[in-house]
């Protein structure tokens, strides 16, 4: 079995972060298993180094390997891309085609970005890990291949299954060992190390002299975050190969290749709720109150027919300022009502009657004015929860146009249904 060090000289890795050496371990002792792997880490870290590590110390090594990126192959055409395809299978296939799986059958696949599938296409990327068993399009025969599979992805998987975005079935079945690659920032001895090494190729490259970095541009190399890692270090190597003409570079001419990402700073949250999510409640919430001052104006006329109808002169005489100062002149375009904060107690006589119903006495001042009180506190859910039987029940429980009649999105109420257990 080869040694880290060898095996770093033969596949052109710099760096001894033992982070980096752990990976390349383990790497080295699956090689040799057909177990799947998993590589995982930021884009830009290098992932596609391990599966050519254990493909070329495995059994394999004199059979095919294919890279695939994922993420690169359009949804309509991934499955004819993996699995082949016979002729007249869609429109465009003029004729029978062999997929990677066959193509590479006694040899290793790497499926980069594998967290970019299609849930259909992992269906059958599930089928192969289990049996080695595969349908081209247009097909209804089973064909078997034997391939190793390594899969790379920067996607947070545990994430991407929690949002039915990914397997977890299939998630199990690729990482049965898992590989975890650090960022570059983690990596802060090699650097350096990697920069120079990028400088000297780039040098020899475009034939020009190497570019060397002074004290302070050292350190604001290895200050800065990285996160394009391994990826932008180079990107950054190579500008200032071409573009620099003075060959020795100072910490002020770095910056200028560096962008200012905010690097010490938190990460931004991604709330959940959307602008659109807030809008469309901030629409049906108005709606609500709306019709709850529709409830409360008929609360009040009907309070008008009582005292002007129902109840004795007396009633009306000694309330007379108070039913003006709380209705006001209704007739009148300048008519404003009083708000709660102006309301008195009504002064009913003790043996008044109002169309024969008996009040309570009244206990203080604040009486009546807290029964009007708790008609405002109508709960607005039990208001939401009424709009949308009602608009349900008008449409025959069709939510799109239910939507459209409440002023929300399909989405939002489908929510609101679950919620309400409609």
């Amino acid at each position: 079995m080869e040694s880290v060090q060898a095996i770093k000289q033969r596949f052109g890795i710099i760096g001894n972060e033992p982070k980096l050496n752990r990976a390349i371990e383990k790497a080295i002792q699956v090689a040799a298993t057909d177990i799947s792997v998993l590589v995982t880490g930021e884009s830009g870290v290098g992932k596609e180094s391990v599966p050519k590590i254990i493909h070329q110390l495995s059994h394999r090594k004199h059979g095919k390997y294919i890279a695939v990126n994922c993420g690169a192959i359009p949804e309509g055409t991934i499955d004819s891309e993996l699995f082949g395809h016979e002729k007249g299978a869609f429109t465009g296939a003029t004729s029978t085609r062999s997929g990677y799986f066959e193509v590479a059958d006694g040899g290793t696949i790497f499926l980069d970005e594998v967290g970019e599938l299609p849930l259909t296409t992992q269906v059958r990327l599930l089928r192969v890990l289990e049996n080695g068993e595969f349908i081209k399009v247009g097909s209804s025969k089973v064909q078997k291949t034997d391939v190793r599979i390594v899969a790379a992805t920067n996607v947070n998987m545990f994430e991407a299954i929690k949002k039915e975005k990914f397997r977890e079935d299939l998630y199990y079945r690729l990482s049965t060992v898992e590989i975890n690659l650090p960022p570059l920032r983690e990596r802060k001895d090699d650097i350096h190390l990697l920069f120079r090494k990028f400088a000297s190729d780039f040098a020899l490259k475009y034939k020009m002299p190497t570019i060397k970095l002074t004290d302070d541009a050292i350190i604001l190399l290895l200050k800065y975050r990285w996160n394009g890692n391994i990826r932008q270090l180079r990107n950054v190597a190579e500008q200032i190969s071409v573009l620099e003409h003075n060959r020795t570079i100072s910490a002020s001419a770095l910056q200028n290749y560096l962008p200012n990402t905010g690097s010490n700073l938190p990460a931004v949250i991604n709330h959940s709720k959307s602008e659109s999510d807030f809008s469309s409640e901030r629409e049906i919430l108005y709606k609500v109150l709306f019709d709850m001052k529709n409830d409360l104006n008929d609360l009040k006329k009907l309070t008008m027919e009582l005292m002007k109808n129902g109840s004795s002169t007396e009633v009306q005489k000694d309330n007379e300022h108070l039913i003006q100062k709380i209705y006001g002149d209704e007739d009148n375009p300048n008519y404003k009502a009083a708000t709660i904060e102006d309301l008195e107690v009504l002064s009913i006589p003790e043996h008044s009657e109002v169309n024969d119903v008996q009040p309570k006495d009244v206990e203080d001042k604040y009486h009546f004015a807290e029964e009007i009180e708790e008609e405002e506190t109508l709960s607005l859910q039990d208001k939401e929860l009424e709009l949308i039987k009602k608009s349900l029940e008008r449409h025959d429980g069709k939510r799109k146009l239910a939507a459209a009649e409440l002023g929300i999105s399909e989405r939002t109420l489908y929510r609101k249904i679950k919620q309400y257990d409609l």
